[in-house]
């Protein structure tokens, strides 16, 4: 039964099919943008699955054209010979303004494109990608340190109650 609420969840409208939890550890997510995908049939049922992994993805302007560079795509098994290459590079959909203005951004230096989640919008897959500047270990750990003391206040309170 908890299967079928599993995959219930995936295919109602404005699901997220999957998500990049290392990003908000790892980067500090300056801006967000949302773009389509170019993909394959036995892609979209692959993601519809649950399939997809975008632990080491990034997103890489390259001639005026976005790409999605390291996503991985589980094989969809029913495609037999019409199956996808899991690794392949995969086209986003952006308006022109957008791309040359990521273009810039990452051109001036220290920011990273990184694919933050997969997620349906209507029929359509929807890729959001997060516009992004790496954090120093120094950083991360305050992070962790905020993180744990906040968990301490909220714990304390509980108890005092």
């Amino acid at each position: 039964m908890g299967r079928a609420n599993a995959k219930a969840e995936r295919t109602a409208p404005d699901a997220t099919l999957a998500l990049n939890r290392r990003a908000g550890f790892d980067y500090e997510i300056i801006e967000r943008f949302e773009t389509g995908v170019v993909l394959t049939g036995s892609e979209v049922k692959s993601i519809r699955d649950g399939r997809v992994s975008l632990t080491e993805a990034y997103a890489q302007v390259e001639r005026g054209e976005m790409w999605l560079l390291g996503a991985h795509i589980a094989e969809y098994v029913l495609a037999h010979r019409r199956n996808h290459e899991p690794m392949r590079r995969r086209k986003l959909l952006m308006h022109r303004r957008e791309i040359d203005k990521l273009a810039q951004a990452v051109a001036r230096g220290g920011l990273t494109l990184i694919p933050l989640r997969v997620y349906l919008k209507g029929p359509k897959i929807k890729l959001e990608i997060g516009l992004c500047r790496g954090k120093q270990v120094h950083d991360k750990r305050e992070q962790v340190k905020e993180r744990e003391s906040k968990r301490e206040m909220d714990r304390a309170f509980r108890d005092r109650r």
